[in-house]
């Protein structure tokens, strides 16, 4: 469970030099900002973040009770004293940088304390104090006092994950690639459990595909496991034409099959031979966070795959595993008493917010729980929205502004609450005339757990690391910038309509530059609604990236001149395309994980592209495109301009009487 960190606290012990003395308080000796990457893998850490000026604070006198701790990655190694100069006329001081805002915590980390055993309950890194480099590292003190208590640090989540929750702050853990995958292919191919072999539960995010199917994932898995495709994040997505989502299932079966993972599916250049390594057993396409398509999954599972083994979920990082973690905890798929003894996993857009295994027990579906499901989901169909209770309709239409595909996941089993013993102690209730009254302060609540017999044969459902992406642009931005990049609300399309020699910048991560064409055509952007999109010139297209990037009209990356210069350079490709109508889309052009641009041209209209990506990132062409028909999801054309008005079809709820007429939308 905590190979993870084990193995990091070792490798680090070994290659560290003897220990050099240090003011107290200001963490370890080398900071994770210089700290060189593994060879051959990739940090979980923005590669290029600009450095931030930190202060080292005054070290406490010998009797201060508690030191001030400062995050070793806003605190620069200190260098070798530079050589001596002739003093300089006085001069007008040069101005700093902005200070990068610093997180301060009492404490330090102990190298001499074990660690604990004990799994954070956010990420599922082992809880230490020994070093903060290493996932799950908590203060020294404040890890003491927990470890003095009986089983406190249970349920207990690590300074990362406190961060990232309340201060949406990442720190910078050096976890390789090579190392995440070690984690995963240790926990996909330990012995079966029970006599048989686990469920992979497949998570692919639809709007990165086919770049979110990873290559390397059949060697990861063992042979004659039984494969789960799911779709995520399908609500993000508009509804181009009545059966898109049967072209999404369709699209999501041959990029895995690409790849190997998939038996036979018939492709446009025939059939793909069945894998012998692995099995398929569904594809689903969901949405994590809405919720939509979960309750079909679940029942699902429970009629084939019931409770005969466990089930691991695996995906790329940001595919959004943790969010169908936490919305499983809270269904009929785990034991009623899961929801109060396990604790909800970390959720954050940075990428590899999970770091080691976080797992809850499965219910087993009996036939009398699996009738009592069904007529549960009966009732709950033949609601209508005005039914529902008032927080049910304010967190439905909250899920309206959010995704255009809504669920209704409900639960079956509730959790039997003894009812509260009020205690009365005549002594506490005495005082004489001289007296105030005091009251005694609320007692701990006692915390729920399993029994032995509960567990003894208990199937597990597992959330594994992400595995990292190679050549994704994420691994180039800061924490806002990520922030920005990652659609977390339905996107809505927006159309151009360009003539050659006309260019299209998407931020500063991406650029179209159209150079020949017959006709005009329509470039429809699917993208994050943070994103800027800019139309100029071909002739005023260097210009505007020279003095815009970094700052305000492009947006992302920010951080100015500066922040530029770390910034790799935009490298280009160039494209061919031919039209076939102007009702169809003839190609996507995919920049990396930023999003894409959807070409739709007139019929035969041969088309001379060159479209820019920064350098060590992925390009592509995408054929069939995802969505071929969203040149009509647009308004009218914005008087004397190149874009059109934007359009955002209606959302759909599920499961609901209302929308009785229109249950799926073709899936």
């Amino acid at each position: 469970m905590h190979r993870l960190s084990r193995a990091l606290l070792g490798a680090l012990a070994r290659a560290r030099a003897p220990p050099l003395r240090q003011p107290p308080g200001l963490g370890r000796l080398l900071p994770a900002a210089l700290r060189p990457a593994s060879p051959g893998g990739l940090s979980t850490r923005p590669r290029r973040e600009p450095p931030a000026a930190a202060q080292r604070p005054a070290a406490p006198g010998p009797d201060s009770e508690a030191e001030q701790f400062v995050f070793p990655e806003y605190v620069p190694e200190p260098g070798p004293a530079p050589a001596a100069e002739p003093p300089a006329a006085p001069s007008r001081p040069e101005r700093r940088p902005r200070e990068k805002r610093q997180h301060r915590v009492t404490g330090r980390p102990d190298p001499s304390v074990p660690p604990s055993g004990v799994s954070c309950s956010g990420c599922g890194a082992e809880l230490h104090c020994r070093d903060p480099a290493v996932p799950g590292y908590l203060p020294s003190e404040k890890y003491r006092r927990l470890m003095e208590a009986h089983r406190a640090l249970q349920g207990v989540v690590c300074q990362r994950c406190w961060l990232l929750v309340h201060h949406q702050q990442a720190l910078h853990m050096e976890v390789s690639r090579e190392q995440y995958r070690n984690l995963v292919s240790a926990a996909l191919r330990s012995p079966p459990r029970h006599g048989r072999r686990p469920l992979v539960l497949y998570m692919v995010d639809m709007l990165d595909l086919p770049d979110s199917v990873l290559q390397d994932l059949p060697q990861l898995v063992d042979a004659g496991s039984n494969i789960l495709v799911v779709g995520n994040k399908v609500d993000l997505l508009p509804g181009d034409s009545p059966d898109y989502l049967k072209r999404f299932r369709k699209e999501l079966l041959r990029s895995c099959a690409r790849v190997g993972i998939l038996p036979a599916v018939q492709g446009t250049g025939g059939q793909v031979g069945r894998t012998a390594s692995q099995n398929l057993v569904d594809v689903h396409l969901i949405s994590a966070k809405t919720g939509y398509g979960v309750e079909e999954l679940i029942s699902k599972l429970q009629h084939s795959w019931k409770c005969n083994g466990d089930v691991y979920l695996v995906g790329a990082t940001n595919s959004g595993k943790s969010t169908l973690f936490n919305t499983l905890l809270q269904s009929d798929y785990c034991k009623s008493k899961a929801s109060e003894v396990i604790n909800r996993a970390t959720i954050s857009p940075w990428p590899g917010t999970t770091l080691n295994l976080l797992k809850f027990p499965i219910i087993n579906p009996t036939s009398d729980r699996l009738f009592r499901r069904q007529e549960r989901l009966k009732a709950d169909a033949e609601k209508t929205e005005e039914q529902l209770s008032d927080d049910e309709q304010k967190y439905l239409k909250c899920l309206k502004k959010q995704g255009y595909l809504i669920g209704r996941v409900g639960r079956t089993f509730q959790q039997q609450k003894s009812k509260a013993v009020i205690d009365f102690d005549p002594d506490e209730l005495s005082f004489n005339m001289e007296e105030e009254p005091v009251f005694s302060s609320n007692k701990p609540k006692e915390r729920v757990e399993f029994t032995y017999n509960e567990l003894k044969d208990a199937r597990w459902f597992f959330d594994t690391p992400g595995i990292v992406k190679e050549n994704c642009v994420l691994n180039l931005l800061t924490e806002k910038e990520v922030k920005l990049v990652l659609p977390t609300h339905a996107i809505v399309p927006r159309t151009f309509v360009l003539k050659p020699g006309m260019v299209l910048f998407l931020g500063a991560l991406g650029r179209i530059d159209y150079l020949q064409g017959a006709k005009s055509s329509w470039f429809s952007v699917v993208a994050s609604n943070l994103l800027p999109v800019h139309v100029t010139t071909l002739e005023k297209a260097d210009s505007i990236y020279q003095k815009h990037a970094g700052k305000t009209l492009l947006k992302v990356p920010m951080g100015g001149e500066e922040r530029m210069k770390e910034f790799p350079p935009l490298i280009p490709q160039e494209i061919t395309l031919e039209g076939i109508g102007t009702l169809e889309a003839v190609a996507d052009i995919k920049l990396s994980s930023a999003g894409w641009v959807a070409v739709t041209a007139h019929l035969e209209d041969k088309l001379q592209l060159r479209a820019y990506t920064p350098e060590g990132t992925t390009l592509m062409i995408r054929k069939p495109p995802l969505l071929p028909h969203i040149v009509d999801i647009k308004g009218n054309r914005i008087r004397g301009s190149a874009s059109y008005r934007t359009k955002k079809p209606p959302p759909l709820v599920e499961n609901l009487k209302a929308n009785g007429t229109n249950k799926k939308r073709g899936i």
